[in-house]
């Protein structure tokens, strides 16, 4: 009798036990909670599992409640039931019109969620209408002919794991192999077609290594989502499916990764060959800049998708960064500066890589424009390095971008050089800068300008085609000499500063001043001898600029 009484009272604790867990459509947690509790193996009620599809018949709503289930498992979506909601009013802040609903999975199964109808909580119309779709795209209609053909033995099990699982796994991976070689040619092939169709011409070696590198991650990936496709329809358990999604999950978003990346490179590549066809060289130094912003986002997306994959909420680490990218963007303001800056100048292209500029206190060669500041080389090899901030601010004296370099000087007689022979001079000079191979002949000027304190003056206005530096010298150094033969053989004299004081009658002393010819027939020949000479002359050989 007393073992009677212990049985009856064992019996109906299990019974209170079992209805502890009651139908619950309260709140968001509470409806899934109750779909998934009624269809676990020691707690099988399929029938109120069946009570969160909301207007169908039992026996349908049985089958859709199951095939969610299956579709989670395989997936293996596992559900944590400590971050699901439990406020009845929940709302979906990310939804566009804010409704009242939960995505069990937002980012890998966003048509599975539940919604509030009246004051309960079911799987929405959308769910209940595509898990037909859904889950013959995750068990297709080969898993049960597959199925038919597994003889009894291979539903032996072997560390939890059947038979014909083990493989099925070891069949599939052979065949992502297989797909991975053959896509790596046919992606490669077509990167080339692309590159072809883009760019109008054929890929360089360069080009063809990164292609290459390129394609690799691609197959990589169609394998990958082969495995994806495939792998439910090997019916592990949750468990197994849970890691080896998750496993699956990290490889493809690594593999993305790497293929922006690659991608950057490639684009980056092709920017590089186009700008060196250029005769600007500043673009040439937005290729590391640009190069070192893409990675720097494909990075920091990529980070943050992996952690998405952990379940940790990304929302609230951007919120946090806002805040303190915020306090940071406070405390760098000189560097937000210096990239606007930066932005600026190559916009504008105020100059160009090894123009020579004058910007405010430094003048020198522009070497290069980094992504804070320009580095410019003066004439005595002084590197100054001027942050682009305060570059795209200051008035900048461009000589590079000059069509010619302008010489402006004036040549002093002395004040006791006969007329003729001072016109003779000044034709004789222009006849000279018509004749320099270096000198802009339709734009010059040599005139009598005026009577200075020592000498009368003769202004050479002239320009040099050449903007080196270097040949701008020595073009200078021709001129020169040219015009110093000339008042040689005309027996001009140059003026020095000087007092000359005349006194009209010394005994026994001539006069000191120079014996000047003003002979037409003499001025003539010396003028021709004077061209003819230049005309022979062999410029000097340019030295290297410093």
């Amino acid at each position: 009798m007393k073992k009677l009484l212990v049985l009856i009272y064992f019996l109906s604790f299990l019974v209170n036990a079992q209805e502890i867990v009651k139908v619950d459509l309260s709140n968001p947690k509470s409806a899934v909670y109750t779909h998934i509790y009624f269809l676990q193996n020691d707690s099988y009620q399929p029938k109120k599992a069946a009570k969160t599809i909301l207007g169908l018949p039992e026996k349908t709503a049985i089958e859709k409640a199951i095939k969610i289930k299956k579709v989670l498992d395989g997936k293996g979506l596992f559900i944590d039931f400590n971050r699901l909601p439990t406020n009845a009013n929940y709302k979906d802040t990310l939804d566009y019109n804010s409704k009242e609903k939960y995505v069990l999975f937002p980012q890998r199964m966003p048509s599975i969620y539940v919604e509030k109808v009246e004051n309960s909580w079911y799987y929405s119309s959308e769910t209940v209408a595509s898990i037909d779709r859904i889950y013959k795209e995750v068990f297709p209609w080969y898993v049960d002919k597959f199925q038919d053909f597994i003889p009894n033995s291979g539903y032996t099990k072997v560390l939890g794991i059947e038979l014909w699982q083990f493989v099925a796994v070891i069949i599939l991976f052979i065949l992502a192999f297989v797909i991975f070689l053959i896509f790596k040619k046919i992606t490669y092939s077509i990167l080339q077609k692309l590159q072809h169709y883009i760019t109008k011409s054929n890929s360089s070696l360069a080009i063809n290594t990164v292609l290459k590198k390129l394609a690799h991650p691609i197959s990589l990936l169609v394998a990958i989502k082969f495995i994806d496709t495939i792998f439910p329809s090997l019916q592990f358990s949750l468990t197994v499916n849970k890691w080896v999604f998750l496993a699956i999950n990290i490889a493809e978003t690594v593999f993305w990764i790497y293929v922006f990346l690659k991608l950057v490179k490639v684009i980056m590549k092709i920017y590089e060959e186009f700008t060196s066809k250029t005769d600007n060289r500043l673009d040439d130094q937005l290729v590391p800049i640009l190069n070192n912003l893409l990675t720097g986002v494909v990075l920091i997306f990529g980070f943050f998708k992996v952690l998405q994959l952990f379940g940790v909420d990304t929302t609230t680490i951007l919120a946090g960064a806002t805040i303190g990218g915020l306090a940071f963007a406070l405390a760098s303001q000189d560097t937000v500066k210096n990239f606007i800056g930066t932005v600026a100048i190559f916009l504008d292209k105020p100059f160009h890589i090894d123009d020579w500029i004058s910007a405010g206190e430094v003048t020198g060669t522009v070497e290069e424009v980094g992504f804070r500041s320009t580095r410019v080389r003066a004439a005595d090899t002084t590197v100054y390095q001027i942050p682009n901030s305060k570059l795209a601010e200051m008035v900048i004296n461009n000589s590079g971008l000059r069509l010619y370099r302008r010489y402006n000087t004036n040549l002093g007689l002395r004040y006791d050089t006969p007329p003729e022979l001072i016109e003779a001079f000044v034709n004789g000079v222009r006849i000279i800068i018509k004749e320099h191979p270096e000198t802009k002949s339709d734009s010059y000027n040599v005139e009598f300008t005026g009577f200075g304190d020592s000498a009368l003056l003769v202004m050479m206005n002239v320009y040099f085609k050449s903007l080196a530096w270097s040949t701008e010298q020595s073009s200078k150094h021709r001129l020169h000499m040219a015009i110093l033969k000339l008042a040689a053989e005309l027996g001009v004299e140059f003026a020095f500063p000087s007092t000359t004081v005349t006194i009209e009658q010394f005994p026994d002393k001539s006069n000191l001043s120079p014996k000047y010819n003003t002979d037409k027939e003499k001025i003539k020949n010396s003028l021709d001898k004077v061209l003819e000479n230049f005309r022979n002359d062999t410029p000097p050989e340019n030295t290297p600029e410093s």
